[in-house]
C-alpha cells in the first residue's frame, strides 16, 4: 500500500529540487526517502527503481525548459527568436544545474514519442529552424549544432570555465549572432 501524502509528483517535483541542491548524480532513492523522512521501500510503490526516477526527473526537467522556452520565441521569428530561445535554454541550464543536467541524459524513444513536452521540444525547435528555410537532413544537423553550441557554453560557464577578461555575456551575444549568421547561410545539400 501506498504511503499517504506521497505520489509520483510530489516525488518527482522533490527529486528536481535535490536535483539541483546536490547534483544529477545526487538523487537517489535513499536520499528522497530521507527527504519525505520514510524507509526506501515506500517509495517503489511509486517508482520502480532509479532508473525511473531519473527519466522521470528527466521528462520533468524537460517539461519545464520547453515551458520556458516557448514562452521566449512566443511571436518571434530569425534572429529574434533564436536568441530568445538560446537565452531561456542558458538561464534555465544556469538556474537548475541539477534538473539540466536531467535532461540530458539518454531516454529510450518509445517514452520520447509518448511525452508531450518532448514532442512540444521538438516542434518549436523545428519551427523555429524552418524559418531558416531549413528542411531534413539538414533541421536535424542544426538541432545538433544549436544543442552542442548551448550545451557546451552552459557546460564551460557553470563550471567557471571562461576565465579570460572579455565578458561571458558579450561571447554569449556573438555566438548568437554567428549561428544567426550560419543559419541564414546553411550549406545546402546538393
Amino acid at each position: 500500500m501506498a504511503r499517504a501524502g506521497l505520489t509520483v509528483e510530489r516525488l518527482v517535483g522533490a527529486a528536481a529540487e535535490l536535483a539541483d541542491e546536490a547534483g544529477f548524480e545526487g538523487v537517489s532513492v535513499s536520499a528522497l526517502a530521507r527527504r519525505f523522512g520514510v524507509k526506501d521501500a515506500s517509495l517503489y510503490s511509486h517508482v520502480r527503481n532509479l532508473q525511473e526516477l531519473r527519466v522521470r526527473l528527466a521528462l520533468y526537467a524537460g517539461g519545464e525548459l520547453i515551458e520556458r522556452i516557448a514562452g521566449a520565441v512566443a511571436g518571434r521569428a530569425g534572429k529574434d527568436a533564436l536568441a530568445a530561445f538560446a537565452g531561456a535554454y542558458r538561464s534555465y541550464a544556469l538556474e537548475h544545474p541539477g534538473r539540466y543536467a536531467a535532461t540530458q541524459i539518454r531516454i529510450d524513444q518509445a517514452l520520447i514519442a509518448d511525452s508531450p513536452a518532448l514532442r512540444r521540444t521538438a516542434e518549436i525547435t523545428y519551427g523555429m529552424l524552418r524559418a531558416y528555410g531549413l528542411e531534413e537532413p539538414d533541421l536535424t544537423d542544426a538541432v545538433r549544432l544549436l544543442r552542442s553550441t548551448f550545451h557546451g557554453y552552459c557546460a564551460l560557464e557553470s563550471a567557471g570555465g571562461f576565465g579570460a577578461a572579455r565578458d561571458v555575456q558579450a561571447s554569449w551575444d556573438r555566438a548568437i549572432d554567428a549561428l544567426h549568421v550560419t543559419l541564414e547561410h546553411w550549406p545546402r545539400q546538393t
